[in-house]
């Protein structure tokens, strides 16, 4: 049986709570998120993505790190981070907000979740809002405390996680609500349980409290969820493909703004409110973007896995944008990607060319999601 020491890791960066466990449940391939080691490799990643759909995978996601923020004035300098007007979030809510800088580019797309009056988790993608938050908080005038707790989340996903988590808390979870949280205990492990997830598919997250109950958390939810299909997993490249979601530093960085991303939906620049970046943010609207995300179906043969580059996008041999995200959908029958492209190329049906690994194929501009493009299915009652 393969161990964790097998792997040679050093020490400078961290391993989660559930590292041991995702090894004795088969992990082969690890990468950096967030300075620590998420699994990446469960065996095939088609296998992975049925396994999702159709019944339920356990992630380790413990990458996605916390920033809490506590104190008198929390509310008001979490809202100071974010576009996204906060002023109706409820205690036990979550949503997913954008943080952007000075210049209205992005920093990260965490899911903020409100646990007190004034304590806040921010539920971190791939950078280091801890230091930003900190560096913001030193010139601010607030009255906060920030610091990263001990927390670490799993996500169970998929059709068959309503009835996990029911096996698990008995019929009362039932009645969370999409994008709303509660502290709970499994036989005495601390944990807020959230129905929010990274896969457009019906899931949960798990907030565990207690990083020295990693490994036996872990085995309880796998033991539970065995007689529903449940298996280990990573979160798949296929389904927040299709499901149009973001992958920071891939599809989004610090030099994207929210508008190209087509989030108008999250940025509020008329409310009262100031947050960082209010007024870049008004002239970009005011002005417009010259680019845009869009979806493209890609032709020929299916894609052996996701790009590992930023491939050229070519309208009659000009350059006109990049594909950031691609991959074969085996449910779809396609290939498919996100790409950030000129507006004046972005239109839906625009057919376009892409430079892939195997040499140039046709692409069509078409809308996204590619999938469940209401999110019908993550939305979807724990009973459905």
């Amino acid at each position: 049986m393969t161990s964790a020491d097998d792997f040679g890791f050093g020490t400078q960066i961290r391993k989660s709570p559930y590292f041991d466990a995702t090894v004795r449940w088969g992990a082969t391939g690890f990468s950096v998120y967030n300075h620590m080691y998420i699994p990446r490799d469960f065996g095939d990643p088609e296998q992975n993505f049925w396994n999702l759909v159709n019944d339920a995978i356990l992630c380790d996601v413990a990458v996605e790190r916390q920033v809490e923020i506590s104190g008198p004035d929390a509310a008001t300098f979490t809202q100071l981070l974010t576009c996204r007007d906060l002023s109706t979030m409820a205690v036990g809510q979550c949503k997913y907000i954008l943080i952007t800088n000075q210049d209205g580019g992005l920093l990260n797309d965490p899911v903020l979740l409100r646990l007190e009056e004034n304590r806040f988790w921010i539920s971190l993608a791939d950078s280091d809002i801890l230091l930003w938050a900190q560096g913001v908080a030193t010139h601010a005038g607030f009255d906060v405390s920030i610091h990263e707790p001990d927390v670490s989340p799993l996500q169970l996903q998929g059709p068959k996680s309503g009835q996990i988590m029911e096996a698990l808390f008995g019929e009362d979870i039932r009645g969370l609500k999409y994008y709303w949280l509660r502290e709970l205990e499994l036989d005495g492990i601390p944990l807020v349980v959230s129905r929010t997830g990274w896969s457009s598919e019906l899931g949960y997250e798990l907030y565990l409290q207690d990083g020295s109950s990693g490994d036996e958390l872990w085995e309880k939810i796998m033991a539970v969820g065995g007689p529903f299909g449940l298996k280990p997993g990573h979160t798949s490249s296929i389904r927040r493909i299709e499901g149009g979601m973001l992958s920071y530093h891939a599809d989004a960085d610090i030099n994207t703004n929210p508008f190209e991303l087509g989030l108008d939906r999250l940025v509020n620049v008329d409310m009262d409110a100031d947050f960082i970046g209010k007024d870049a943010l008004r002239r970009i609207r005011d002005e417009g973007v010259s680019r845009r995300q869009v979806g493209l179906e890609l032709s020929g043969e299916p894609l052996a896995g996701p790009n590992t580059s930023f491939w050229a996008v070519r309208d009659g041999g000009e350059t006109v944008g990049s594909v950031t995200s691609a991959v074969y959908s085996p449910r779809l029958e396609k290939n498919i990607a996100l790409a950030m492209i000129g507006v004046d190329h972005a239109g839906l049906g625009q057919q376009l060319e892409v430079d892939t690994n195997r040499g140039p194929v046709n692409a069509l501009v078409v809308d996204r999601p590619f999938f469940d493009p209401k999110k019908q299915l993550a939305a979807a009652s724990q009973s459905a």
